[in-house]
């Protein structure tokens, strides 16, 4: 999530080029063609990575059909999803529409209590933490043993992500399988007290994905403060990232540390045939000095970050169930620059998105159809388009042709922003009303279990 808060809308935009001379970065481009037919994506992950797995080949198979309509022009649809911040759920009593602490996956049930229907997609962090020291690799899986991760205060919530992502994908609740009790309930021996997921009719309900807002690679405690730029070396040291992405430095085995924390919970998934779209790394085209750590850098350091981080997790640790995301900040101009150049390429990414923090439903961008500049943007990078952060649902009382002019194949809403003003845009919650249009709309795809799905999601388990 971009991590500055903002009130108003900046008045300028520029659609996604390669990045130019300094002078030009900021400056509004919009120079596609829109008389021409785009060029399809390619349709097999094995294009990518020879090792799939089945499961992650369906579902990237699921999203380049549903990008390849709409570039022929075809009606198209959705899959409407929903971002989970579980460390903020469990711990944090002043987060979201009520105070006091949440059961995990609060807010992907909340979007069911208010439609009858499931997000389609699910999102859950496997970081920050919750400004706790040190985290430890080797042991993803916790809940009988007093060591890591469960029984570290403030921890329990990265087996309720693994868990959760688990739970979309095979059901909620089902047979005992090594994760999760068959009940959907399990002890926290942190805190003493009893967690449950929800219940989301126990068989195949949609696909998940995992953001990682790591801390900076070395940092003692792992929370967000350690995620921003103004609080890494990098705003001390200029050769620190540099040092970051070279083998055989402190600095890169700090990362490979962090590394390992992902991939061991990436790895469980992986066990259990849970194909997961991983965004790491987002938003990396913010100005310099902003945004997280690795935003604002060198671009040709970012892509070696991004290539060490890929190694390391297919080659290295044998994880051939990611799909993964490169997600920039809307570019318009003042928080962010045109992203082009930090992008890591097609042998390395399989979806492209946006973070949209830049405009409204009632106030699009540069006056044209809302998020439309973003998704026009992304075109030349020939992968399947998703709308991969936004406060707002994308239909609703201000908005009702956002799918029709800009058929994203994902559009996940961030956390809290389903039913609560967030600080960035006080009065610019979504209304029970504009949830129900979406998630009620034949351009949709919820979760299984609804009559608007209009999905197999079992289709997708298929040997």
């Amino acid at each position: 999530m971009r991590m500055r808060r903002r009130v108003g809308l900046i008045g300028a935009g520029a659609a996604a080029a390669l990045l130019g001379p300094p002078a030009v970065w900021w400056a509004w481009r919009d120079t596609e063609d829109t008389t021409r037919t785009p060029r399809p994506v390619p349709t097999e992950l094995r294009n990518r990575d020879p090792e799939a797995t089945p499961a992650a080949r369906r579902v990237y198979a699921l999203l380049a059909g549903l990008e390849n309509r709409a570039r022929r022009g075809e009606p198209t649809r959705t899959v409407i999803g929903q971002h989970v911040e579980l460390h903020n759920e469990r711990y944090n009593a002043s987060y979201g529409d009520y105070r006091g602490t949440k059961q995990p996956g609060y807010y992907y049930k909340k979007a069911h209590d208010i439609t009858g229907s499931f997000p389609g997609f699910v999102e859950v962090d496997l970081g920050p933490g919750y400004g706790q020291p040190g985290w430890a690799v080797g042991e993803p899986r916790s809940y009988s043993r007093s060591s890591w991760p469960s029984c570290r205060r403030c921890w329990g919530y990265v087996d309720d992500a693994v868990d959760l992502a688990l739970g979309v994908w095979a059901g909620l609740p089902r047979p005992a399988d090594g994760s999760y009790h068959p009940s959907g309930t399990h002890l926290d021996c942190a805190s003493g007290t009893r967690v449950s997921l929800p219940q989301n009719g126990g068989g195949p309900a949609g696909i998940v994905g995992f953001s990682f807002h790591q801390p900076y690679p070395g940092s003692t405690l792992k929370g967000f403060e350690q995620t921003r730029y103004q609080n890494s070396p990098a705003a001390r040291d200029s050769g620190w990232f540099g040092r970051v992405v070279t083998p055989g430095t402190a600095e890169h085995q700090a990362l490979l540390l962090d590394l390992g924390y992902l991939a061991d919970h990436l790895g469980y998934l992986a066990e259990h045939g849970v194909p997961v779209l991983l965004r790491p790394y987002h938003e990396m085209n913010a100005r310099p000095g902003h945004g997280f750590w690795w935003a604002g850098q060198d671009p040709a350091a970012y892509r070696k970050l991004w290539y060490v981080t890929y190694d390391y997790l297919v080659n290295s640790r044998g994880l051939h169930n990611l799909l993964f995301v490169w997600a920039p900040s809307a570019w318009e101009g003042t928080f962010a620059r045109q992203p082009g150049a930090y992008y890591p390429g097609g042998r390395y990414v399989d979806v492209v998105g946006v973070d949209d923090y830049s405009d409204t439903p009632r106030r699009p961008f540069h006056g044209g159809p809302w998020t439309q500049v973003w998704h026009r943007g992304l075109e030349r990078y020939d992968r399947p388009r998703a709308l991969a952060e936004s406060f707002y649902v994308p239909l609703g009382s201000a908005q009702h042709r956002t799918l029709s002019d800009t058929p994203w194949v994902l559009w996940t809403v961030w956390g809290q922003a389903l039913t609560f003003a967030n600080v960035s845009s006080p009065s610019g919650k979504n209304t029970p009303e504009d949830v129900k249009e979406t998630y009620s709309s034949h351009q949709v795809i919820t979760g299984a279990g609804d009559k608007h799905s209009g999905f197999d999601w079992a289709s997708l388990h298929k040997t």
